[in-house]
């Protein structure tokens, strides 16, 4: 009876140790928290200027990350500059967001979320040629998102300080893509 009851014990504290060490393990992405905080605190209007501001963290947050492999894993100069350029811009810009998105108490999140993890994964194993054509890619992809978001932002937000800030990011957004594009077009060329 008593080895019954040692064994049992035993089961329990493994069990339950193995199940705090796989939770302290995962770490929630960082937007989920921001939209669930405010989604809480917002009335349906509210909540969608503050996902639109979520969602520019995120983008914010994926531009540096991916500007900064650029910078080590290109062989290109012109994709190295392109990866400093959006690294200080999205580093300036995710600074002007944190201000903004304080001042209307809306919650960002603030690290690179597992959508952007997943991109950064997929782009680190790419050597040479093949990293900086996939490296192009993501940027053009990415920023034509942003300005089609952007360029909507007068009839999809409701806040007029936010419709402001977007209207003022909008011409950056436009020359990072026009960069993109310019040195994607070089790399297609190699």
């Amino acid at each position: 009876m008593k080895k019954s009851i040692i064994l049992f014990a035993s089961v329990l504290v493994f069990f339950s140790f193995a199940s705090c060490t796989e939770s302290a393990s995962k770490v929630e992405d960082t937007k989920k928290v921001a939209e669930e905080h405010n989604e809480a605190k917002f009335s349906t209007k509210k909540e969608s200027d503050a996902q639109f501001l979520v969602n520019t963290a995120e983008m914010n947050l994926e531009q540096i990350k991916l500007g900064e492999l650029a910078q080590t894993n290109s062989t290109t100069p012109d994709v190295k500059k392109m990866g400093l350029m959006m690294k200080i811009d999205h580093a300036q810009g995710l600074k002007d967001l944190a201000r903004l998105a304080g001042a209307k108490q809306v919650t960002l999140p603030t690290s690179i979320t597992d959508a952007g993890q997943a991109a950064y994964n997929k782009l680190m194993v790419k050597k040479g040629k093949a990293f900086d054509k996939e490296y192009c890619d993501m940027m053009v992809k990415g920023h034509k998102d942003a300005v089609d978001k952007f360029d909507k932002a007068p009839t999809t937000i409701a806040d007029a300080d936010v419709k402001v800030w977007a209207a003022m990011l909008l011409p950056a957004l436009r020359t990072h893509l026009d960069a993109s594009i310019t040195c994607q077009k070089k790399c297609e060329k190699m």
